[in-house]
């Protein structure tokens, strides 16, 4: 059974910046696609970026793209999404997300497995 564990999220000033991390358990992740998804208040969850465990490929959605990166450490089973530049708007609870056996998605359809999410919060 896999298990994802966020951590990382709290409250930060605009323009201040965050770094989540996703810790991923009960496999070996040597292929498949990792996403960070986010959802606000009121919203639905929306993509925000993905990274593929083998090549470390990348797709971001065009609200964070320049301010967000998302990396991997294959070693640790581990993602993380460094978040800078932050606006008000960035405000919503972020999950992480496994699709082990697929490319890059945008669809949150296409994962398998969530984790609990984190809260992040950035005051204006």
């Amino acid at each position: 059974q896999v298990q994802l564990v966020e951590s990382g999220g709290g409250l930060v000033q605009a323009g201040g910046s965050l770094r989540l991390s996703c810790a991923a358990s009960g496999r070996t992740f040597s292929s498949g696609t990792m996403g960070w998804f986010r959802q606000a208040p009121g919203k639905e969850r929306e993509f925000v970026a993905a990274i593929t465990w083998s090549g470390g490929r990348t797709s971001y959605a065009d609200s964070v793209k320049g301010r967000f990166t998302i990396s991997r450490d294959n070693a640790k089973n581990t993602v993380y999404l460094q978040m800078n530049s932050l606006k008000p708007e960035d405000t919503a609870v972020y999950y992480c997300a496994a699709r082990p056996w697929g490319s890059r998605s945008y669809y949150l359809s296409d994962y398998d497995y969530w984790g609990q999410g984190t809260q992040v919060t950035v005051s204006s």
